[in-house]
């Protein structure tokens, strides 16, 4: 870990897409590191639909996926002061959108149309219980078939906004 401990940040801001951007952090002089803005956005699309329970579940089932396609989005471990080691988290903000159906199905296509690191949740999932039994319900279904309850991207910024075109901010 650094010899420069940061705090907390002081201020953010949301553009347009609600994205957060630091207005800077303060070291342990005091002093502001520069506002952070990263090329690449982590975003996750939730079937607006769903109960909260269902939420959270598929949340945390999407982004799981994201580090290991993409081991740069992860940041380097935690540790407390009192020297606690705590795992690594994503290096910046995931954004969390929601849609009706149609609107995370077409999502989904644009992801896939473009390339991007894309992880698929499917209604399918809330009644297994299991990574082997989860693979296999995607995999028995045709892509333009699967019933999308939300779905996870990585990429490039400007990319991942054309791929939830439609979507808002998750309330």
């Amino acid at each position: 870990m650094s010899d420069e401990k940061k705090t907390s940040a002081t201020k953010s801001d949301r553009d347009e897409q609600g994205e957060r951007h630091e207005l800077g952090d303060r070291d342990e002089r005091g002093e502001r590191d520069a506002p952070v803005r990263f090329d690449t956005k982590i975003a996750v699309l939730l079937r607006d639909d769903l109960e909260t329970w269902q939420r959270l579940n598929v949340t945390a089932f999407l982004v799981s996926g994201l580090g290991t396609a993409s081991p740069e989005v992860v940041g380097e471990p935690y540790e407390d002061a009192d020297g606690t080691p705590y795992l690594p988290m994503f290096r910046q903000p995931v954004l969390v959108f929601e849609g009706g159906k149609e609107t995370v199905t077409a999502a989904h296509e644009r992801a896939v149309r473009r390339g991007l690191s894309t992880a698929v949740f499917t209604a399918d999932l809330f009644g297994t219980g299991h990574d082997r039994a989860n693979r296999a319900a995607v995999a028995a279904v045709g892509r333009e078939r699967l019933d999308l309850v939300g779905i996870a991207v990585h990429g490039a910024r400007n990319s991942v906004d054309k791929v939830l075109k439609g979507a808002r901010m998750h309330r």
